[in-house]
């Protein structure tokens, strides 16, 4: 409730209205506790609360994905179903600076590329995040000061959860063992990753409107011949942004995908095909190169 808290201290200032929106996951014995103090929280302070249940555990097994994949996804559907409801603008989390680190951490262990090397953003479409550049004990000092005696989520103690391992495990190890400041390093090094993407998007938008024929929603167009000529970087991006205009996503693509697809258009060969996933097709065709929703 820390971040809560500093709303309520600047909601009259900004002329604020607040909404709180709690999941309750149905994974942990102290859940319903967690539920109450949020109730208490907000009755104290006036404040409107939206709480949904959700068997998480039994989503995971029927969807057959992680337990924090399907957490998240079933948190975020959530806060923006308040959102449209509330009709609010703005989604506050509160990731703080310790989990940009940790988030940076399992990117690079997973092999992520310059996006995921930038770690959580503080600011995504309608989602804010005014605690990201602030550490945990900042935040666990300040709950001290203001006697906010917060609830502690002990689910973060399991290290079978891999955010755990390296919260519990590896960051404190790196701390005591090679450098006490991988915090702030990383978060600095997350700033120059930031930037440098951010050229590069700004590159690959400019080239987009060269290589672009044809864009109606559900197929893109490119010019292959001056696609070819541009450096493998933009050409990643120009497939990239490819699909999310047409797919609205790129969740599924892989290193893989896009040397295969790259290959492809490298030797220009006409009405050759791949399909990354269902319902999506790439390939040559009359000397373009098409994104396709199928």
């Amino acid at each position: 409730m820390t971040l809560l808290s500093i709303f309520l201290e600047i909601q009259k200032e900004y002329n604020l209205k607040l909404y709180v929106a709690h999941i309750n996951h149905m994974i942990r014995e102290n859940a319903a506790i967690d539920e109450q103090y949020v109730k208490n929280f907000c009755k104290k302070n006036e404040i409107e609360l939206f709480i949904k249940h959700a068997d998480v555990v039994k989503k995971a097994k029927e969807s057959k994905k992680g337990l924090e994949e399907t957490g998240r996804e079933v948190r975020y559907t959530f806060f923006k179903e308040i959102l449209e409801k509330t009709k609010s603008n703005k989604i506050a989390i509160a990731h703080n600076l310790n989990d940009k680190a940790e988030t940076i951490i399992m990117n690079l262990i997973r092999g992520s590329g310059l996006a995921g090397l930038k770690g959580i953003e503080p600011r995504r479409e309608k989602y804010i995040r005014p605690l990201i550049e602030i550490q945990r004990d900042e935040i666990e000092k300040y709950c001290i000061e203001k006697k906010l005696n917060p609830r502690h989520d002990e689910s973060n103690d399991d290290n079978s959860y891999t955010r755990n391992k390296i919260r519990n495990i590896v960051i404190p190890y790196i701390k005591t063992e090679f450098n006490p400041n991988i915090i702030t390093n990383l978060n600095r090094l997350s700033e120059i990753i930031k930037e440098e993407e951010d050229f590069i998007n700004k590159e690959t938008y400019r080239i987009f409107e060269k290589v672009l024929i044809e864009y109606n929603g559900n197929k893109i167009e490119y010019n292959v011949k001056m696609f070819n000529q541009q450096e493998k970087i933009i050409q990643k991006n120009l497939i990239l942004l490819g699909i999310k205009k047409v797919n609205g996503s790129i969740q599924g693509i892989e290193k893989i995908n896009l040397d295969d697809i790259i290959k492809l258009c490298n030797k220009n060969i006409g009405n050759k095909y791949l399909s990354p996933f269902k319902g999506l097709k790439i390939g040559i065709f009359n000397k373009k190169i098409y994104i396709e929703k199928t």
